[in-house]
């Protein structure tokens, strides 16, 4: 073979190799963005803002892979064992636990892959939660107390949850309490929850019976309801001034406590009447 042919042959064979090495990128970034559908969207976006978790756009720049790896694997562990930016997510994130995930070293890999090149590209808008309609808020009541079921025989939500409504009596206590769960949360945090439950026991109740979306938007609805509700009763900053109010009352009270203990006697009455007996003496 000439000089010529031998160089085309060369050129032939890293060009055969540059082609896998894309294949084999393109396949794990495809795995990569199957896993985020499937396991991270329900609480996390890439560039679309905070959900249940935090954003992931940039997380590669932000932690090592090891750490990473590590947080998706077990988080719990770590926030166990004191690592100090895994206890400060969980104090940030309300203390709502990241489910351990079973994916192995190179899923994450793969995983993270995706996050950088979705990263790169702005990609990963979050959920656009609607206002809810006065309908949608009352049929939200109505699943939310199980007066109207779902429509694929799932659960009512006052199986495990209860919420701080006049119109729900009796709710669970085998879960979170949901009042504040839209304050908490934001209104695209509750709608990833609802849609795609993160934490085990949801999945297992809906794996098989899965809410509708016209159900998660009632439900979203009804909840925002009652946290506003929540929000109007106990307006921010009322701690301060409840203890002040306490405060300018105990001081009131002492000082007519001491206005009417000013005129009492002072001394023995024993010794009194034995003075006076001296005097007719």
């Amino acid at each position: 073979m000439s000089e010529w042919g031998r160089g085309l042959a060369a050129v032939a064979v890293v060009a055969s190799l540059h082609a896998r090495m894309l294949r084999a990128q393109e396949g794990q970034t495809d795995r990569g963005q199957e896993t985020f559908q499937g396991v991270c969207a329900a609480c996390h976006t890439i560039g679309g803002g905070r959900l249940v978790g935090p954003d992931l756009r940039g997380v590669t720049e932000r932690r090592s892979e090891q750490w990473i790896i590590d947080f998706v694997q077990h988080s719990q562990r770590l926030v166990s064992a004191g690592d100090s930016t895994a206890v400060a997510l969980f104090k940030e994130y309300q203390e709502i636990p990241m489910p351990d995930q079973p994916l192995s070293a190179d899923e994450v890999r793969q995983l993270l892959g995706y996050i950088r090149g979705a990263s790169a590209s702005g990609a990963g808008l979050g959920p656009v939660v609607a206002e809810a309609t006065e309908e949608q808020i009352l049929l939200g009541r109505e699943f939310f107390q199980g007066t109207e079921r779902f429509a694929n025989g799932g659960p009512s939500c006052t199986s495990c949850h209860d919420v701080t409504d006049e119109a729900i009596t009796g709710g669970g206590v085998l879960a979170r309490e949901l009042t504040t769960a839209f304050s908490r949360l934001g209104g695209p945090g509750v709608q990833s929850v609802i849609a795609n439950p993160p934490f085990p026991v949801m999945q297992r109740a809906y794996r098989d019976n899965p809410l509708t979306e016209p159900e998660v938007a009632a439900l979203v609805g009804f909840l925002g309801l009652v946290g506003a509700q929540q929000a109007l009763h106990q307006p921010r900053g009322s701690g301060p001034k409840l203890f002040a109010a306490g405060l300018g009352g105990a001081v009131l009270l002492l000082a007519l406590y001491s206005l009417a203990w000013g005129g009492r006697s002072r001394g023995s009455v024993n010794q009194r009447i034995y003075d006076r007996q001296i005097k007719s003496t």
